[in-house]
């Protein structure tokens, strides 16, 4: 079941980011993805890594999971990944317009693609595991 779980992790952000400078409901929207595509990822890669039995997985707060996954090699851009841990958890009071801004082009300049490659990692780590079985 976890498996099938891990599959359904599709990182799918598709936003017109021109919107979020001129809609403050869809630069929420934006952000609201942001942080339940980085939920869904970080859980997702903590569940690789107990499939493929790697020591520590069972750890739960997210920080030691991607430093756990870093140093196994599952991830391999951990500064991008602590920032959008660090970016996901002041989210929740960004109050200043500007702020909002700043997470929005990070979320269009890097953090998409750091999820595009988590999905592509995790793919090729599920079946390999699936392999293995």
């Amino acid at each position: 079941m976890a498996v099938l779980q891990c599959r359904e992790v599709a990182v799918e952000i598709k936003a017109d980011f021109k919107q979020t400078t001129e809609s403050e409901i869809y630069r929420t929207g934006v952000i609201a993805q942001f942080n339940l595509t980085f939920e869904l990822s970080w859980k997702a890669l903590q569940e690789v890594l107990r499939i493929h039995g790697v020591e520590g997985a069972d750890i739960w707060p997210p920080r030691e999971t991607l430093q756990l996954a870093y140093k196994v090699g599952f991830i391999s851009d951990s500064a991008t990944w602590l920032l959008m841990l660090k970016k996901r958890n002041l989210s929740a009071h960004v109050y200043n317009e500007n702020e909002a801004d700043e997470l929005v082009s990070l979320i269009r300049d890097s953090f998409i693609a750091t999820f595009t490659i988590l999905e592509e990692t995790l793919k090729s780590k599920i079946a390999n595991a699936d392999n293995e079985l």
